[in-house]
């Protein structure tokens, strides 16, 4: 399959401690983020993803301290977002540790911060993430997507955790955000986060087909199966998964050897 392929461990952040839900509600605690960071790193993580759920829309800055305590015992690149808003906001997570900043719903209320980020330290460190959700109402301007059930939506990115539809065509938004600078598309569909059945395999493979920097597939993983899916079917550069890593269903190795066996180029 050509480039190796990253696993990735995501963990949700609120109040200081990693917590997990399903279609972004029902949150419950899964553990100390510096503890579960350092049991990734160990176990082979490609990269680990910290997301700090609550902050935009608690109007509050990322945990700069939880982000240095875990850069002190990582050796893989660490990405950081949620509530970063400016550039010297990005500054700061990458000062703290950070390789790179992921930007959800700043980048969709100052796309410029995109841009200036991009141009001060590089699209290597610009990560958009796009929370989308499915919209059955077609229109005129969006990017129809036909469902393995036969029926027709689009995706519409939706800010603030998930409270917030923008109205805005997902696969058009990847392609304005890599125009601007960002370096990476995190995707995660509301619809199959938490529920294990296996990553929103259309609308990656659409942004997948659409932009030319690597896309992540995030939101449903159940089964060693579903990462394959999402590299195959979902044409991904990197999957990323949160509780089945967290709860000990898993690891990261049972993951890559599954992968491996299967023919997907993977560092083991």
């Amino acid at each position: 399959m050509g480039l190796t392929r990253r696993i990735i461990p995501c963990l949700d952040l609120k109040a200081g401690r990693v917590v997990k839900g399903v279609n972004f509600e029902g949150l419950r605690d899964a553990g100390d983020p510096v503890e579960l960071a350092a049991r990734y790193n160990e176990q082979g993580a490609d990269e680990v993803v910290f997301l700090d759920i609550a902050a935009s829309k608690d109007n509050r800055d990322t945990m700069v301290d939880v982000i240095g305590r875990a850069a002190d015992q990582l050796f893989l690149p660490l990405t950081v977002g949620g509530g970063i808003r400016t550039v010297k906001d990005i500054q700061e997570i990458l000062r703290a540790g950070a390789d790179k900043v992921s930007l959800n719903t700043s980048a969709v209320k100052t796309p410029e911060v995109i841009n200036e980020g991009s141009r001060l330290f590089g699209n290597q460190c610009i990560v958009l993430a796009e929370d989308v959700r499915r919209n059955y109402e077609m229109r005129e301007g969006v990017t129809p997507i036909h469902l393995a059930d036969g029926r027709v939506c689009w995706y519409e990115v939706v800010i603030y955790g998930g409270s917030e539809r923008t109205g805005i065509d997902a696969v058009s938004w990847a392609q304005n955000g890599v125009k601007r600078g960002a370096g990476e598309i995190l995707l995660t569909s509301m619809e199959t986060d938490g529920v294990k059945t296996g990553f929103d395999l259309e609308i990656t493979a659409a942004i997948s087909d659409n932009v030319d920097v690597p896309v992540i597939a995030s939101g449903g993983v159940g089964t060693l199966e579903h990462f394959y899916d999402g590299f195959v079917k979902g044409k991904a550069d990197a999957c990323l998964a949160a509780s089945v890593f967290h709860y000990g269903e898993m690891t990261i190795r049972d993951v890559k050897e599954y992968l491996a066996s299967r023919g997907v180029l993977v560092r083991l």
